[in-house]
């Protein structure tokens, strides 16, 4: 499929329509994923999506491949499409090396104490790895002769350990000893696009979270009149669109700075923290409004505020992203800095 025959409208409604027959439910040690819903997606090109057809993927632009990403994280798609879409797969190619198959799940791991040594053997252990056990390749960023590099390496026949998120989601560790990998120079926006990765499914869960809210509050009656009648309701209605749409906005602006090809640092750390912070705000607000229910297992608003409490504190969480904006504020042009974030 070449690149000008996507339409972002269709790739989401595909992505909506393949998730009405994958309705979330609560990840287990045997249950770590959702594999028929990737496979659905691989056998829609939906895996390849924004990863260019000469290389093995499906063509189409950055926004598409946000867009499955978003789709999929407002719907709790248990399945590893940040990683490999926006991450490990566009990291691969800055690197050089060859794609593995679309189908076959990508992640990353940017933590852990790894070296590779001249003859492409990696060694050490790879923690808190997105997918661990799910996944078939992983792109680990390794210490080598001259500094850090990226190497691609097949763990599908490697055990990890079973630690998930609050989620369920793994996040277990690999450990290496002289396994075989290709390797290639470390691109330098790989942390910032697993930060941006990560804001991009927080604002879609969190739209998604607000819109579910503003749907009960509208259905469900207290007193004779729906919840959204209530003046203290429709404070807590208003704080949470305040918080989402100043998400959107700094993701939107993060995403636009990297399709431009334009330096993504700052960006994607602007947006990781705001994302971050709106979580308490968005998901204590929805779950008072709706009361006990939120918290069952048949409900859907857990699936969401779960997975976003989670992300908050992957790929870098508030603190870690604030301490950039912060040293990078302090230089001697301040105001330059500020009006490269939105």
């Amino acid at each position: 499929m070449s690149d000008d025959v996507y339409d972002t409208d269709l790739v989401v409604s595909t992505v909506r329509e393949i998730l009405t027959g994958h309705e979330p439910t609560q990840l287990t040690p045997e249950r770590r994923w959702d594999a028929a819903l990737w496979t659905e997606l691989a056998e829609a090109g939906l895996t390849g999506v924004g990863l260019p057809e000469e290389a093995g993927g499906s063509g189409g632009e950055l926004a598409d491949a946000v867009a499955v990403v978003a789709t999929l994280a407002s719907g709790a798609g248990a399945v590893p499409a940040a990683e490999q879409l926006l991450v490990a797969g566009p990291a691969v190619l800055a690197a050089g090396l060859p794609l593995p198959d679309p189908s076959q799940p990508l992640s990353v791991a940017v933590s852990g104490a790894l070296t590779v040594d001249d003859g492409g053997r990696l060694t050490g252990t790879a923690t808190d790895v997105a997918w661990a056990g799910v996944v078939h390749w992983l792109a680990v960023v390794a210490q080598g002769r001259d500094g850090e590099v990226l190497a691609l390496v097949d763990v599908s026949g490697l055990e990890a350990t079973h630690a998930a998120n609050l989620a369920g989601e793994p996040r277990g560790s690999y450990v290496f000893d002289g396994v075989p990998a290709q390797v290639g120079p470390l691109p330098a926006d790989l942390r910032a696009r697993y930060a941006l990765a990560r804001a991009v499914q927080l604002s879609a869960a969190a739209e998604t979270v607000l819109a579910w809210t503003v749907q009960y509050a509208g259905e469900r009656q207290q007193f004779g009149r729906p919840l959204a009648r209530f003046q203290g309701i429709q404070m807590q209605l208003a704080q949470m669109a305040g918080e989402v749409t100043a998400v959107a906005a700094l993701v939107d602006a993060a995403v636009q700075r990297l399709d431009r090809g334009e330096p993504l640092e700052l960006a994607a750390a602007a947006a990781k923290v705001r994302a971050g912070a709106a979580v308490e705000v968005v998901a204590r607000q929805a779950h008072q409004v709706h009361g006990a229910i939120g918290f069952t297992q048949e409900h859907r608003l857990h699936h969401l505020t779960k997975r976003m409490w989670s992300w908050r504190d992957e790929a870098g969480n508030e603190l870690t992203w604030a301490r950039v904006l912060g040293a990078a504020v302090a230089t001697d042009a301040p105001w330059a800095v500020l009006t490269t974030l939105v």
